[in-house]
């Protein structure tokens, strides 16, 4: 048997395997889900090592653990890192949108529903379940790592020191990703940039503690409301950010690069029909698809404050706090954002309250060399395994660790993603279609044999 056979033979198999680890709650921001992270890494672990990896073991940091596996059998032929993590958004559900329990995963419609699905464990485990088509029906032609780690969705705190020192045991010719999307099941693309981040949190302080509004209001100011007047100072009527010096360092594309974008665009049905909104928001002189991929953005993710609970409380809060992060794009850097952002913060903190800008975490943008070998394989794989040649795209979100990995190493890092625009990562009834995740493993398994052949 061929490793495409058997990966259809193996189907229902593999499906039920993904359903076990979905059903493991790894939220790594919430502290009560520690022991459910580990379980998660454990499993991935042990699983590596029933499909055929030599070594597989966790490496413990502050945090959460991380996976590492390998199987080096192939002397002479390409290593391969394939970087996943195995930990997921929290539910955060107060409406009731999920149609089912986020951890008890359901098929309909032909895909599967569960926390996690498509961001990253099912995609992770396309890359799993190619290798072990792989080594059931003849052996790798290449030599594999993985490196999962649990700490993706809280910031990936401890994975840079692991990767700086651990050069010896990480060292490869080619990282893969699947942490991405396609554009559509009969639209196969690959990423090939991506935004960088930066996370803070904004605090404003007022009195010593949270005040009688009808006692005090009129004469304290509100911290939240001071809040929301440093946080709308931050956009013009048109969405263009008013910090100063926020767009210095960003980079301006060619009309042929702006062309080359163009060629996927996106248009306002497409974003309506995803998103349920009414009328887009932005720059008016890009595009949509240029806003999302190439323009920097400044987002409110969060707003604390006051009273937030059933019913009414006339109360006059103390503090108030929101967490605001940052798209950036080439050629800005994160820490001179963060200095940007905080300098602004201050300046229109009125003299009535207090304030203070905290960084949580950051992460570099990247850009991926298109004229690799490597990349061109994978052309070749998507091509094969969806019946289609990709298109290249800029992806509006960030990974950090593949600006990480190409510093490190030297190396492509291919974004193989199997995930649609509509899969609802980090939100209700998130999803991974089953045709995806099936035509993902054929095309990894033709991403391996091609670089295999190279040498």
């Amino acid at each position: 048997m061929n490793p495409y056979d058997y990966a259809d033979a193996h189907r229902e198999a593999f499906l039920a395997e993904l359903e076990t680890l979905l059903r493991i709650p790894s939220v790594s921001t919430l502290s009560e889900h520690k022991g459910d992270v580990h379980r998660a890494a454990e499993w991935f672990r042990q699983h590596l090592l029933d499909i055929g990896m030599t070594r597989a073991e966790l490496f413990e940091t502050p945090g959460h653990p991380l996976v590492y596996a390998e199987w080096l059998g192939a002397p002479g032929a390409p290593t391969v890192l394939v970087y996943g993590h195995y930990d997921v958004q929290p539910v955060d559900d107060p409406e009731g949108q999920w149609k089912s329990d986020p951890f008890e995963p359901v098929i309909r419609g032909g895909a599967l529903y569960a926390r996690g699905a498509t961001d990253d464990k099912g995609q992770t485990l396309t890359q799993v379940k190619a290798v072990q088509s792989l080594l059931e029906n003849g052996g790798m032609p290449v030599n594999i790592k993985f490196l999962i780690e649990g700490e993706e969705e809280s910031g990936s705190v401890n994975l840079y020191d692991f990767i700086d020192n651990h050069h010896d045991l990480l060292r490869c010719d080619v990282a893969v990703i699947s942490d991405t999307h396609i554009l559509g099941k009969d639209r196969p693309s690959i990423v090939i940039g991506l935004r960088g981040m930066t996370y803070l949190e904004i605090e404003v302080r007022g009195p010593s503690h949270d005040l009688h509004s009808g006692s005090y209001g009129g004469v304290v100011h509100n911290p939240a409301q001071a809040l929301v007047e440093i946080l709308a100072a931050m956009h013009d009527a048109q969405g263009h950010i008013t910090i100063p010096g926020f767009y210095d360092r960003v980079q301006v594309l060619t009309p042929e690069q702006r062309a080359d974008l163009a060629k996927n665009p996106m248009s306002l049905e497409r974003l309506q029909a995803e998103t349920d909104i009414s009328e887009a928001w932005g720059e008016p002189e890009f595009d949509l698809h240029e806003r999302i991929g190439i323009r920097p953005t400044l987002e409110i993710n969060g707003i604390v404050g006051g009273w937030t609970g059933e019913g009414a409380k006339t109360v006059l809060p103390a503090r108030a706090m929101a967490k605001v992060s940052c798209r950036l794009v080439p050629n800005q850097n994160a820490i001179e954002i963060e200095k940007l952002i905080a300098d602004f913060v201050a300046a229109h903190t009125p003299p009535t309250v207090t304030s203070e800008t905290r960084v949580l975490h950051r992460g570099d943008w990247a850009v991926v060399d298109t004229d690799s070998p490597y990349f061109r394989a994978a052309a070749d794989a998507y091509t094969f395994g969806f019946g289609k040649a990709p298109v290249y795209m800029r992806e509006g979100g960030s990974i950090p660790v593949v600006a990480s990995l190409q510093r490190a190493f030297d190396i492509p890092v291919i974004l193989m993603g199997f995930g649609l625009p509509d899969d609802n990562l980090h939100g209700p009834n998130e999803k991974f279609d089953l045709e995806c995740f099936y035509s993902g493993i054929r095309t990894a398994i033709k991403f391996y044999e091609t670089i295999g052949a190279m040498h």
